[in-house]
């Protein structure tokens, strides 16, 4: 597919072949495409008349758009998504759940403007609201563009999670971690590296983003410099693990403050539930998130990582039914249902080191 800027908000869009006029998915201006026939070849002489198109640079989506916003956004904005995949053999019960009481939880804990969140579940009538891969990049870029100091952004997501092997070695363990997005198979999966990239390079000083990202293997999702090493004994003792890449590359911001809460580490697996809510699925992340905020638990950074741990930890997992660990990541992995919600551990991970139980928690 070719690309063309739309005419309102200069943000790039796939142009299917043929297509006479294309839709914006940020400001739905309507951005008319010329007939290539109606335009004369720079050769005159020439007998074929072709237009041609300026290529695009490789990936569009290392840098933001020029231009204003789409829309004035205020002081804090989120993107949610939550992919279910419905009607496959990997198909998630809780994540529409999980990105409807994420929503409602920014709007009346967190006066979150209802205008400023932008959701992407496969129950959305607008096709643009769907979370494919192209839709899911174009709303990251949305997040964060424009962005000013003193404001609030959240990314959410809540569906499978993966890994694939990296070959650059600036991955500690060796491996990318990526999230799937409905059309994977075909279109493939988003890898950290380019998450990282579009949402968490360009932030400049004075914003702040908060990822919650509920999916297997998401510890380092963001490809954040540290991961907080907490010592399940003694949670009070915790350590800033070091994950720059030897390169020297510098996966951090350009001054502003990104901070992930991760469904579970980069080895790990997460869980679709009922064992929590009881009444409905969920992801166990998500929901140990939100309840710690609920009870109280969410005073300092430290406080909330623990408080959803042990939701997790303190869960038994045969009174509310079964779950479902991610079957994308064992038919890749070779894993096995065994273990339980207890093989899960929420993560920290930051640009920058901080005193986790001083530093106040806020959205």
């Amino acid at each position: 597919m070719l690309l063309v800027n739309c005419s309102n908000c200069h943000t790039p869009l796939q142009l299917p072949p043929g297509a006479k006029s294309i839709r914006c998915a940020l400001c739905h201006a309507v951005t008319l495409i010329a007939d290539p026939r109606s335009v004369h070849s720079p050769s005159a002489s020439s007998s074929h008349h072709h237009h041609h198109y300026q290529q695009p640079p490789p990936s569009p989506y290392n840098h933001a758009p020029s231009g204003p916003p789409p829309q004035v956004h205020g002081r804090k904005r989120a993107v949610i998504c939550g992919v279910s995949y419905k009607n496959t053999s990997y198909e998630l019960k809780g994540c529409i759940n999980d990105a409807n009481c994420m929503k409602y939880l920014l709007v009346n804990r967190f006066k979150f403007p209802e205008s400023s969140i932008l959701t992407l579940t496969e129950e959305e009538t607008d096709p643009y609201r769907r979370p494919t891969k192209h839709n899911i990049r174009m709303a990251l870029f949305w997040l964060v563009q424009g962005c000013q100091p003193g404001e609030s952004l959240v990314f959410h997501y809540s569906g499978h999670g993966s890994q694939q092997k990296n070959y650059t070695g600036d991955e500690v363990d060796g491996y990318d971690e990526t999230l799937c997005p409905t059309d994977f198979e075909s279109n493939g999966m988003i890898v950290d590296d380019e998450i990282n990239a579009t949402i968490v390079k360009p932030l400049p000083h004075g914003v702040k983003l908060h990822a919650i990202i509920d999916a297997c293997h998401s510890g380092t999702v963001l490809d954040l410099p540290f991961l907080c090493r907490m010592d399940r004994k003694f949670p009070t003792k915790y350590e800033w693990e070091d994950h720059r890449p030897r390169s020297g590359m510098w996966k951090g911001t350009s001054g502003g403050e990104v901070i992930s809460f991760s469904g579970c580490d980069d080895h790990q697996t997460a869980a679709d539930t009922q064992s929590l809510a009881r009444i409905t699925s969920t992801g166990a992340m998500t929901y140990s998130f939100i309840q710690a905020i609920e009870r109280g638990h969410a005073t300092t950074y430290g406080n909330m990582l623990n408080a959803m741990r042990s939701t997790i930890r303190n869960t038994d997992e045969q009174a509310g039914g079964g779950f479902v660990t991610s079957l994308l990541t064992m038919l890749l992995t070779g894993g096995s249902l065994g273990g339980g919600l207890r093989q899960q551990e929420p993560q920290l991970t930051s640009n920058d080191p901080f005193d986790v139980y001083k530093k106040p928690f806020s959205l």
